[in-house]
């Protein structure tokens, strides 16, 4: 039971099984999810670091059990960081439009797939950590860029 329940949160409920490209799916459902709390809850752009914050330990054991459950290191199906990743870059938009969302979408895959220091030193900590922290870095990176951007009217 504990290890469905991490792979359903690992996973991010299927995402991760996606066949081409799980993590940019995983990033995917994250704006849809966040769009509709947008739309429907009148989110503010900062609220989803609230959010982040709440889902990173949870997020962090299911990594941990899903990645043993398989015997690997970081399983592409574990997209949950990608969630949180994608969430906290959304979180640096001044004001939320298509270029934001675009923005936040580009910059945190940019991010998440060069890894530049210390994305890539995060990767090393151990079980769930790393595989968490590394997208939690690249989704701070891309909120940095997109909250810069935003002071200069360019979205």
């Amino acid at each position: 039971m504990k290890t469905k329940a991490a792979n359903l949160i690992a996973t991010w409920f299927g995402c991760g099984y996606a066949p081409a490209g799980p993590g940019t799916a995983g990033s995917l459902a994250a704006l849809a999810i966040a769009w509709l709390l947008v739309r429907y809850g009148g989110w503010q752009p900062l609220w989803f670091v609230a959010l982040v914050l709440v889902a990173t330990a949870p997020s962090i054991w299911a990594a941990d059990v899903t990645a043993r459950a398989l015997n690997q290191k970081d399983p592409g199906v574990v997209v949950v960081d990608e969630v949180l990743g994608q969430w906290l870059a959304l979180a640096g938009a001044r004001t939320l439009n298509v270029k934001s969302w675009l923005g936040a979408f580009l910059l945190f895959r940019l991010f998440d797939i060069w890894k530049p220091v210390p994305v890539r030193n995060l990767e090393k900590l151990p079980g769930g950590a790393g595989i968490v922290a590394d997208d939690l870095m690249a989704g701070l990176y891309a909120a940095l860029v997109l909250s810069l951007t935003g002071c200069f009217n360019l979205y």
